[in-house]
């Protein structure tokens, strides 16, 4: 069978079911809006559709499933028709209180490669080896990544203590 033919048998609905929700929160951190996160999600299936490795586990399975929408999100950041100001839409929804809404506000500032890692070891409770895994990186990177991302969120929450 090629590699770009469906797999028989596959229940992508259950794939939607399980991932969808945190895929789709990954793709609005990242990219912003609504629409674009929307596009992602679906990109992201369709790559499970017809691209997809036989995975050895659920965990191998959703691994994958982040690192594609992550570079997806990479990929549509850097196109140049993105270079704008992201606005977050319709987010207060996601947060119970006004501090969870400026903790995001200042995760959404920093550098993407601290935003994603931040968000996976904080958010999706991965481990420094799985986050190293999913990312492709040196156990030393997320290391060093989470240390700077709360380096730089503290600093900008400092800053608003005091501005």
């Amino acid at each position: 069978m090629s590699s770009n033919s469906l797999r028989p048998g596959e229940d992508f609905s259950a794939a939607y079911r399980i991932y969808g929700s945190m895929l789709y929160k990954i793709a609005l951190l990242h990219l912003g809006s609504k629409e674009d996160a929307e596009e992602a999600l679906q990109e992201t299936f369709i790559k499970l559709m017809y691209k997809a490795p036989a995975f050895q586990d659920l965990e191998h399975e959703k691994a994958w499933l982040i690192r594609v929408m992550t570079n997806h999100c990479k990929n549509v950041r850097s196109s140049l028709w993105r270079k704008r100001v992201v606005k977050l839409e319709n987010m207060d929804q996601w947060f119970e209180t006004a501090e969870d809404r400026t903790m995001l506000d200042n995760i959404m500032k920093l550098p993407f490669k601290y935003k994603m890692t931040i968000h996976l070891y904080y958010y999706e409770d991965y481990a420094i080896k799985q986050i190293a895994d999913i990312l492709q990186i040196s156990e030393s990177a997320v290391k060093m990544r989470l240390q700077r991302g709360r380096q730089l969120l503290k600093l900008d929450l400092e800053g608003e203590q005091h501005g």
